[in-house]
Formats: C-alpha cells, sequence, structure tokens
C-alpha cells in the first residue's frame, strides 16, 4: 500500500508564486526558488507547480524557471500549465520535471494525453480536473483555469482519463481554494471509489484536521494544498512551512486503520 502523502501545491505567476482564492484575485507569496530552498530544508516528499496563466496566454510553460526550479529541489516535482504538445512534455522532463500536469489539453485534444502515455508512459502523466459545485447541488468540469465548463459528468470523465492513459488524477476544487474550510470529500469520494489509479485531491485545507478527515473518509493517495503551507495563523502571515515528521506519521496511520478496516 503506497501511504498517502501530502503535498504542497504551489502557484506561478509570471516568475512569482502567489495564492488564489477560488481561482482568482491571486496574492504574491514570494520567490518560488526561496520556497523550494525551504522545502529542501524542512524534507518535503513532493512539490506540484501550477502555472495560472499559462494557457490563458497562450504561451509555452516558463521553461528558463522550471529548469531553476529544477537545479534547486532536492524532492520531485511535478508541473502543469500550458501543457500542449508531447514534444512539450518531453522537455519538461528533461529539465527534472517527474510528472506533467495535463487539464485544458485532455479535454481540447484528448489524444494527447494517449499519445504521451504510450510514448513517455502513464507514469508520467497526471490528468487534472478542476470542479466546481453548481447551485442546485451537482458538479461540473472547468478548463482554461476555472474560466470556462464543459459539459459531462465527473465521475465519467474520470474513468475517461484513466482508460485514455493517465496515471493519476489531480482534483482540484475551485469553490474551496484558498478558503480553508475542508476538502469536498464527497465528490472526491465518489471519483476515488470509481478508478483504479492514485487520486490527489486538492483545495480547501485549513488545517491538519483537513488532511486526517479526507485520507479518513476517501481513498485519495495525496493530500495536496497551497494555503496551510505557505500561510500562518489567522491574519495569514506568509510563512512557508510543512508537518513535522510526527504528524505525517500520524496521518498515515489513520490510513493504515481505514485500509484495516478501523476507522
Amino acid at each position: 500500500m503506497i501511504k498517502a502523502r501530502a503535498i504542497p501545491c504551489l502557484l506561478l505567476k509570471d516568475q512569482g508564486l502567489v495564492k488564489t482564492v477560488k481561482f482568482g484575485s491571486p496574492t504574491y507569496i514570494g520567490d518560488p526558488l526561496n520556497a523550494v530552498r525551504i522545502y529542501n530544508e524542512k524534507e518535503v516528499d513532493e512539490l506540484i507547480f501550477l502555472d495560472i496563466t499559462a494557457t490563458n496566454e497562450k504561451r509555452e510553460p516558463n521553461y528558463d524557471l522550471i529548469g531553476k526550479i529544477a537545479q534547486e529541489c532536492f524532492m520531485p516535482f511535478s508541473y502543469g500549465g500550458g501543457v500542449r504538445s508531447v514534444e512539450a512534455i518531453k522537455k519538461l522532463l528533461r529539465l527534472g520535471v517527474e510528472k506533467v500536469i495535463l487539464n485544458t489539453a485532455t479535454h481540447e485534444n484528448p489524444q494527447l494525453l494517449r499519445e504521451a502515455a504510450k510514448s513517455l508512459g502513464s507514469s508520467t502523466v497526471i490528468a487534472a480536473m478542476d470542479i466546481k459545485r453548481s447551485l442546485f447541488g451537482g458538479y461540473k468540469r472547468y478548463i482554461r483555469s476555472g474560466t470556462r465548463a464543459v459539459p459531462g459528468d465527473l465521475v465519467e470523465c474520470a474513468k475517461m482519463l484513466e482508460e485514455q492513459g493517465a496515471g493519476e488524477l489531480f482534483i482540484n476544487s475551485i469553490d474551496r481554494d484558498g478558503v480553508m474550510g475542508g476538502y469536498d470529500v464527497e465528490i472526491i469520494s465518489r471519483i476515488t471509489n470509481s478508478v483504479g489509479i492514485p487520486v490527489i485531491a486538492c483545495g480547501g485545507a485549513g488545517n491538519l484536521e483537513h488532511v486526517k478527515e479526507l485520507i479518513q473518509k476517501t481513498n485519495v493517495s495525496a493530500a495536496a494544498a497551497g494555503s496551510i503551507f505557505v500561510y500562518h495563523g489567522r491574519i495569514k502571515g506568509v510563512l512557508i512551512n510543512y508537518p513535522k515528521r510526527s504528524e505525517l506519521d500520524e496521518i498515515n496511520s489513520i490510513q493504515d486503520r481505514r485500509v484495516g478496516g478501523e476507522v
């Protein structure tokens, strides 16, 4: 059994690190390279970087910045944003990115996911779904940084992405992003129960209790979060941080009990 991971999800805009609320109002946090150095010191196991403007600006990933991040990182990291071709994926992998995250491209060019998985292996490709609860209680998937809704059932979409070759799914909740009120356990549970590949959930964590709840009530392989790893205190002072090893062990013990039927 793979232990559940707690992954800082860091948002890139221009050359800086930002944090959003419901995919809007980006607040500058600092230099991504400085953040990486701090995470190195804290022995973080994994990072996720998402360029939140590359797709809508119709540009390639910032390869220069990504290369600098790769040179600083002591841990594996995934990258998403502006990736529209197998050639771009290959270039990112050569720079040192371990896994590439695809979202808009999986809808606008479904063949890309199949081609990438076939030529580079499913383990290098994560398919992302940005989701939002509707006024009537249902859910919709969004692309282009949360600006365009696409039709279809989320569970069926998750199954399709798995069939097309995704090695993992990244589920990001738009209406919970930056709110720090907890993960959307309901839809995450439905998705994790419908696919056989690992699922990373993101959006909503305000404290480690929210992470524990997610691990306890769903079959996620990882809890990704932004706010709790870049903010500190009620006034949200910027402080790059990460749980202590003992706290991570407690999260894993919850997973062990759940799998064993005790939770």
